[in-house]
């Protein structure tokens, strides 16, 4: 459908109201990277921005008037040689085969990255990650993942002010000899080309005396570790970060950092490095960051060292099962942490924090004051609202935290919340999506709202689509046997699913884990284990 572009505003009123839509929306980007911000509809990263709130806040096609059984529904179904597990991306008006057309960006467990024209489907290119003689990893036995390992990170696109957007994509293989390779990529989104850019193997080593430590540093094995974190780009830097196979040692938690110019590694951090396990994985989601270039994970369950420094922080460094705020000026290292009191008994049961994503928000509590707020939840059902100014550090009989909601998401979380219009929503493992008020620069601690339908393991990572404050539609994929597709309005009053339309209408073949909905320009792109289905108004198909 080819939508019209507005003449001169007509009116004061048209005028100001453009004024706020650029306004609102440059609030939502602030955490991203000298983007540029002349396509408000471009999805470049996981979940939106660097903040991680799921929100298209500038969607004008989709109301919640017009999503419904008899207006809405599948459009097309674009086939591909794997898995789609990375979050598909969008990028809007770009010239690439000759033609100016807005692409949607997809990644394959197959090592493929494909672009596809995203209204009409037409696929524009395709180029594998693999080297001659390679074929994508196998699972390594984690039979819980697809049948190979290829790119399972969603990828993150850096679009300049001027020239073409660049993609940078992790990608793990194996050699004809059997060894595995981790690489990072820099693709041409115009074309799929490399040209210019080598991939590089990913290879690294920090002091330790941890798991998989020789000579005094713990070495990164290729074939220990997935990338399963999206990526995080911060100026002119890409980061990484590493989680296991199935929690088969040895391994430890490894972020690093990349030039996006020379993809030379240019940081190292490792966060368990005298102890072992420790992974980042966030079901997907991508490490969260703010504007002054810090980031902020939730590890996963692993040592941790109980014996403090007089600053308060581990003596050995090691901070499995802990949220952390990362200092990049410099170079990679933890400026400030939380660890929760109990977390001896966590690690011991697979309690993992770092099971879901980090979101950030910056709300006002009544005097006015703007609290910086990172919010995780993981396994264990709590919700834990963390002051990322000062952070809590450990404590062995108490949380020093902004807030903890204890239990307050039954089934525990295997995915990442949305935000929009003061409400935070979470989707727990067996439960319905749950909306929490976030009031006074805290969470009510009691649900205002709640979708009648609930979700399967692993849950659900909602998407949202607004215009603005208003509109807001909740989005959100169901891991069952055939797949569906929900959309709620804000108050999760269902508004349809893709399993409601006659003759299997809008079926899109079986679920797939940790799919995160994305949402632009009227569109909703939904990953498959061998397609991307595509949503919209019926008048489009």
């Amino acid at each position: 459908m080819q939508v019209s572009r507005p003449g001169p505003f007509a009116s004061l009123a048209e005028a100001l109201r453009a004024l706020l839509l650029t306004a609102i929306f440059c609030v939502f980007v602030f955490a991203l990277p000298s983007y540029s911000q002349t396509f408000p509809q471009d999805v470049l990263t996981y979940h939106n921005n660097n903040s991680r709130t799921g929100l298209d806040p500038v969607e004008t096609i989709l109301t919640p008037s017009n999503v419904s059984t008899g207006t809405f529904g599948k459009i097309l179904n674009l086939p591909v040689d794997g898995h789609v597990d990375a979050q598909p991306l969008y990028l809007t008006s770009v010239t690439a085969g000759g033609v100016n057309r807005n692409l949607l960006i997809v990644a394959t467990e197959a090592d493929s990255l494909y672009a596809f024209d995203a209204d009409t489907g037409v696929k524009v290119w395709r180029v594998s990650m693999l080297r001659a003689g390679e074929t994508a990893a196998d699972n390594r036995g984690c039979g819980s993942k697809a049948p190979s390992i290829g790119i399972q990170s969603t990828p993150v696109i850096f679009r300049p002010k001027t020239g073409d957007p660049m993609i940078y994509v992790e990608s793990m293989s194996k050699d004809a000899a059997g060894n595995y390779h981790q690489r990072l990529h820099a693709v041409d989104a115009t074309n799929g080309s490399q040209a210019g850019h080598t991939a590089v193997d990913i290879a690294a080593s920090f002091p330790g005396t941890g798991d998989n430590s020789f000579n005094g540093k713990v070495i990164f094995d290729p074939g220990q570790y997935r990338e399963r974190a999206g990526l995080t780009l911060i100026g002119h830097t890409v980061y990484l970060a590493f989680g296991s196979l199935c929690d088969v040692r040895p391994y430890t938690g490894w972020i690093m950092g990349y030039n996006t110019t020379t993809l030379a590694q240019t940081s190292v951090l490792n966060v368990t490095p005298n102890g072992d396990e420790g992974g980042i994985w966030g079901s997907g989601a991508g490490l969260a960051a703010d504007g002054d270039g810090n980031i902020f994970l939730a590890d996963g369950n692993g040592y941790f060292d109980t014996t403090l420094n007089s600053s308060g922080f581990p003596a050995n460094g090691d901070y499995g099962n802990a949220l952390l705020k990362l200092t990049t000026a410099g170079g990679l290292a933890v400026a400030d942490y939380f660890e929760m009191y109990n977390q001896v008994s966590e690690n011991g049961q697979d309690l993992d924090l770092g099971s879901g994503g980090i979101v950030l928000i910056s709300p006002k509590d009544s005097s006015g004051t703007v609290w910086q707020l990172a919010i995780a939840a993981g396994k264990d059902y709590n919700i834990y609202v963390v002051d990322r100014t000062n952070m809590g550090k450990f404590n062995s009989t108490t949380n020093k935290i902004r807030q903890q909601l204890t239990g307050a998401l039954p089934g525990g979380i295997w995915s990442m919340p949305a935000v929009y219009n003061g409400r935070i929503y979470y989707g727990p493992v067996t439960s319905s999506i749950l909306a929490f008020q976030i009031q006074n620069a805290k969470l009510v601690a009691q649900p205002v709202a709640r979708s009648q339908p609930t979700f399967v393991y692993p849950g659900t990572t909602p998407s949202i689509s607004a215009n603005v404050n208003q509109n807001g539609i909740v989005w959100a994929v169901e891991n069952s046997n055939p797949a569906v597709l929900h959309a709620f309005d804000a108050n999760l009053n269902e508004l349809y699913n893709s399993a409601q339309a006659p003759n299997s209408r809008d079926q899109f073949g079986p679920g797939n884990r940790f799919i995160t909905p994305t949402i632009a320009n009227g569109k909703v792109y939904v990953g498959t284990p061998n397609s991307v289905a595509v949503f919209g108004l019926l008048t489009d198909k």
